[in-house]
């Protein structure tokens, strides 16, 4: 089993380098920076608009169809586990709470978009912007859902809690990997 799968880092960057210690580096690098962008928020209310989408829609594009999502898995798994790696802290009722379903997105976002970068999308700017779309409405799509489930709002007022306040930061986001990532997976 290829446990890379076609990571543009590991195939690109670490050719020359062991590929278990590379996969091993590139998960917990991975986690430490979706920690460290879930610090990076601004406190809207009841969804902080933080950094991590720009780090999920990264690490779903360039880690591969099995690191990408084991690396989601493993962040989110800390912090169901009590670490207070998510914006507001961690355990398993953040899960369940309010943000818990832009977290569960995350994960089915990487899934996605490790398959569309698996197709070669990631190396074209036009296909990795429509790849980046198609991870955000993923995320949101969860996110809004629950927000809405556990809130009792209407979908425009879910709309308008859980989506609206985050549209430019997110075409923002979308526009730097949008650049960013077909440079790197040229390589």
């Amino acid at each position: 089993m290829n446990i890379t799968n076609s990571s543009v880092l590991i195939d690109s960057y670490f050719a020359n380098k062991s590929k278990k210690l590379a996969s091993l580096l590139l998960v917990i690098v991975g986690s430490i920076l979706l920690t460290v962008s879930a610090k990076i928020s601004v406190p809207f209310y009841p969804v902080p608009m933080t950094m991590q989408t720009l780090v999920v829609l990264f690490i779903g594009l360039t880690f591969g169809r099995f690191l990408g999502p084991l690396t989601i898995f493993a962040y989110l798994a800390q912090g169901a586990l009590g670490f207070p790696v998510f914006a507001n802290g961690g355990g398993f009722l953040y899960l369940m709470g309010p943000t818990g379903g832009y977290l569960l997105g995350f994960f089915l976002s990487a899934v996605v978009l490790s398959y569309i970068a698996d197709l070669g999308w990631n190396k074209s700017y036009l296909l990795t912007f429509m790849s980046l779309l198609i991870g955000s409405f993923v995320i949101f799509f969860i996110g809004l859902t629950q927000l809405g489930f556990l809130l009792g709002k209407s979908i425009s007022e879910t709309i308008s809690l859980g989506l609206l306040p985050f549209i430019y930061g997110e075409l923002f986001k979308i526009s730097i990997l949008a650049i960013f990532v077909p440079l790197i997976s040229r390589k």
